[in-house]
């Protein structure tokens, strides 16, 4: 139900193991009863793709890793502390960083200043890749830092969101929210929409006033629900789509839906049950199920138009809207391309065998997908 990188679920100091061995209990692929993964039967490449270079950026594994495109730039880190700037068009680097201490997030940037998330929850910033200055953090945060407006934004584990100065890392704000004792090791939602920065957090999307800190509106997508902390775990977990003011996410286990970010209101919700996020234009919303059914819905209403088993039990990441093609990747290290009329198969690559290890993301023309083992691909049309 979560990506390769991400296990399910960290515990702050409220919880206990058998709260952990609750909720890896109810995963459909753990264990020995794991399901078989659905066949594939033989490649029919309906959309010639070619490998066009690769690279490295080392082992993702305890990473929540978010890769992040500044138009023909692809910015990621690795666990152990590596971060790299890489060309889309070439594969090679436009810089590179080693930190020396282990990361928890992804990369945000703005261009000028990059942020990244230690283990020890450390906020780090550089600028053209030197590093500029590192502050202490309340908790791990697992989400991609937010650099906007010569600020970094930071949502950590503990449901606590802070701005810094991205010049000095003078702390400008931070804001404490409540929430239930489980939080999902997994990347969630934070974002800039207009002059608002929105987050999610247990369940709602939250719009704050990003020179204040104050809450501007709240918009629930999901309720905690259950008779335990398990049960009742809920998260808005990334990626997201946002078209103008409509902004659609998917609380985890719980719901898709989209709201108006400019009135805080909810548009609609759907139920759903998977644990990555989703993508979408201005017609259609994609996403991927805990079994690894892939599913559209109608971005107007959320109403079903199609889904497809083709790749059942197999782990899916986040999809990419990309064209005629919806883009997911797969334990096994697969890219696979599916129709967005339908779900039919167009072709499928191979990478590593070690499994994609974040959501495909796609720079000057190059779709770059990220493996667990650290390597980095980019396929082009043929």
């Amino acid at each position: 139900m979560l990506r390769p990188t991400a296990l399910l679920a960290t515990v702050l100091a409220l919880a206990g193991c058998a709260q952990l061995s609750s909720l890896n209990n109810m995963l459909p692929w753990s264990g020995p009863s794991r399901p078989k993964p659905a066949e594939l039967g033989p490649n029919v490449p309906v959309l010639g793709v070619r490998q066009a270079w690769n690279s490295q950026i080392g082992d993702i594994q305890g990473l929540s890793l978010d890769v992040r495109v500044l138009g023909s730039t692809v910015l990621l880190a690795s666990g152990a502390g590596d971060v790299a700037a890489i060309d889309a068009r070439t594969g090679g680097d436009v810089w590179r960083t080693r930190l020396g201490v282990p990361l928890a997030s992804g990369v945000g940037s703005d261009g000028r200043w990059t942020a990244v998330t230690s283990k020890n929850n450390q906020l780090i910033a550089l600028e053209a890749g030197r590093e500029v200055w590192r502050k202490p953090l309340p908790a791990q945060a697992y989400t991609a830092p937010l650099v906007a407006g010569g600020r970094i934004f930071v949502l950590a584990g503990d449901r606590s969101l802070s701005a810094f100065d991205a010049a000095t890392g003078y702390q400008l704000w931070r804001q404490q929210r409540p929430g239930e004792p489980l939080v999902l090791r997994q990347g969630g939602v934070l974002m800039a929409v207009g002059d608002t920065l929105v987050a999610g957090l247990s369940g709602r999307l939250v719009g704050f006033n990003p020179d204040t800190g104050s809450v501007r509106w709240e918009a629930p997508l999901a309720s905690p629900r259950g008779t335990n902390d398990v049960e009742r775990l809920v998260e808005i977990v990334g990626r997201t789509s946002r078209v103008g003011d409509s902004v659609c996410a998917r609380a985890f286990q719980a719901s898709v839906g989209c709201i108006d970010a400019a009135r805080g209101t909810v548009a609609w919700t759907q139920p759903a049950s998977g644990g990555e996020g989703i993508d979408g234009d201005e017609d259609m919303l994609f996403g991927t199920e805990g079994n690894g059914r892939v599913l559209a819905w109608k971005r107007a209403d959320g109403a079903r138009a199609w889904s497809t088993d083709r790749l059942q039990w197999r782990r899916l990441t986040a999809p990419l809207l990309l064209g005629r093609s919806v883009v997911v990747g797969d334990d096994a290290g697969l890219v696979h391309l599916l129709s967005r009329e339908d779900g039919a198969p167009l072709n499928r690559m191979s990478t590593d065998g070690s499994g994609i290890a974040a959501a495909p993301v796609v720079a000057a023309d190059t779709l770059v997908v990220v493996t667990r083992k650290g390597a980095i691909h980019g396929f082009r049309p043929d």
